[in-house]
């Protein structure tokens, strides 16, 4: 995988930090929403910072819905990449049950062209089901299709002709997708929110695994990184790596950071709250998701940095990507905690951990 090989063992920091985001459509100065085109030429001037405060990767999400503006993520990736020089480039995630997997591999490996080789694609089954019913699935087959068509992205991701027949669609006999990578193969993740079953289905074809934490105590995932590498063992597959994701805002001060973003996260929180039954949102329930064992990575540059070295020491994890974007959180706070958390959380992550 060329991101061991660009990192280089002596010179890889303890943990890599990237971002993520889903172009979550913000507020306009008269307190509208911002028109989708507006929001996702944002997200790109906020890669092209996080390339030059130096962070490894930024991941862009998939969704199919009015307050997400990124339902391409590949399209937005290219685009960045054309700005930056050093950044890795994923999704985060793509939706593979509802996507062809071929095609994925065919976006992806273009964008790894473009991009001179920083491709990555993060696979998930999606937590948000809107592609389903916009794309024709059914669904009740959610498992079957994720199985399905990550066996088959698997063959076509080898760069070898494809013998495959699966239950989702026709058959391929022989057939080989391209463009092929200059280098290796495509660094293929599996994006995980906490079941045993895609664990050790991420395990048995020897993806890393990427564990989105967005509640609780990260240190609760600790049996699930156990069970990835017990998973790993018994399918013959080698280590690579392990990466978190969590949602979070840095600006000078904690009380800052907090009060900048709750009104934000508080408003995400009750909608999506509300399509999944959940009880309304509160103060309470946010100051311990940003409490020093919660999900929620906010505050003070120091703040953070202590909260990703505690997660790191919890589960050795190698990489902790922030979902630096909440609901209708402006575009300037972010670009503030982009290169807060470049310049300043970096540096004292690695003296942290050194």
């Amino acid at each position: 995988m060329h991101m061991h090989r660009e990192a280089g063992a002596a010179s890889a920091p303890p943990v890599l930090l990237g971002l993520n985001t889903f172009g979550d459509v913000g507020l306009d100065a008269r307190g509208e929403p911002k028109p989708h085109a507006q929001v996702i030429r944002d997200l790109v001037d906020e890669a092209v910072l996080a390339d030059q405060v130096g962070l490894h990767a930024f991941g862009v999400g998939e969704h199919h819905r009015k307050d997400f503006a990124v339902s391409a993520p590949e399209v937005v990736l290219a685009a960045i990449a054309s700005r930056t020089e050093g950044i890795r480039l994923a999704s985060a995630v793509t939706v593979l049950s509802s996507d062809d997997p071929v095609r994925v591999f065919q976006r992806f490996s273009t964008l790894d062209a473009v991009s001179a080789g920083r491709a990555e694609v993060i696979l998930g089954r999606g937590s948000f089901i809107e592609s389903f019913p916009l794309f024709g699935l059914d669904l009740d087959d959610y498992e079957l299709l994720f199985e399905d068509k990550l066996e088959l992205f698997d063959r076509v991701r080898s760069q070898k002709p494809v013998h495959w027949e699966g239950r989702t669609r026709g058959p391929i006999h022989g057939l080989t997708a391209y463009p092929h990578l200059e280098d290796g193969l495509l660094d293929t993740w599996i994006g995980v929110g906490g079941t045993p079953q895609s664990v050790v289905r991420a395990a048995n074809y020897g993806y890393p695994v990427a564990f989105a934490i967005i509640g609780g105590e990260p240190a609760r995932f600790a049996p699930f990184v156990e069970l990835y590498k017990r998973s790993l063992e018994k399918s013959g597959k080698p280590y690579t790596m392990l990466a978190t994701h969590s949602p979070g805002h840095i600006a000078e001060t904690d009380e800052q950071a907090r009060e900048e973003l709750f009104p934000h996260w508080l408003a995400m929180r009750n909608r999506i709250g509300a399509e999944r039954g959940w009880g309304p949102g509160s103060r309470t329930e946010f100051n311990a998701q940003a409490s020093r064992t919660g999900a929620l990575y906010v505050g003070s540059p120091e703040t953070v940095a202590r909260k990703i070295a505690d997660t790191h020491r919890a589960l050795g994890t190698e990489r902790f990507d922030l979902k630096y974007s909440s609901g209708t959180l402006p575009h300037d706070a972010m670009m503030k905690s982009i290169e807060l958390f470049g310049t300043r959380v970096a540096p004292l992550v690695a003296d942290m951990l050194a």
